[in-house]
């Protein structure tokens, strides 16, 4: 009995280094994730109603990259790009912030890595989705709650000071 017991202790203890080693290590088939923002899941989907849905998301994905390339500011970093994978990333983006029906993981850190982004180029950006959201009509407390789950973001995302 006591040969039992000590085998399922050291089992235990085995197989709790074993997985908390595997858990420090970066699979070689998933992303490493750790240094990722992932937003808190809202309690519920209040915010994603309010914004519209996902017409309403992706309305507002629309005019917001349509608004990106007009503002010199920020335009050099969209250009270039795949706009609709541009718009179709956002939208999942906005849709699980939001607490719609989404799920995305995005390393924003890797994602915006030697892009050079300054704290003024990410104001920037708020900027032009503040007038986004302005056009839509939506509301300013709407707008407020969008815009705190987004501002986290700015960690991984600014990278130059």
């Amino acid at each position: 009995m006591a040969a039992a017991l000590l085998s399922a202790s050291v089992f235990t203890l085995t197989w709790s280094l074993a997985t908390q080693a595997r858990a420090e290590e970066p699979d070689p088939v998933l992303p490493d994730l750790r240094d990722t923002y992932l937003p808190p899941m809202p309690a519920d989907d209040g915010l994603y109603r309010a914004l519209g849905g996902q017409p309403g998301i992706e309305a507002l994905v629309a005019v917001f990259h349509t608004r990106l390339l007009a503002d010199r500011r920020v335009a050099p970093f969209f250009e270039g790009s795949d706009a609709q994978r541009f718009k179709t990333e956002l939208a999942l983006e906005f849709c699980q912030v939001s607490g719609g029906p989404c799920s995305r993981a995005r390393n924003h850190r890797r994602l915006h890595s030697g892009m050079d982004i300054s704290r003024a180029d990410f104001n920037a950006v708020v900027e032009v989705l503040q007038h986004s959201l302005d056009v839509q009509g939506l509301p300013f407390g709407v707008q407020s709650r969008l815009l705190a789950v987004l501002a986290p973001m700015h960690r991984d995302i600014v990278n130059v000071r």
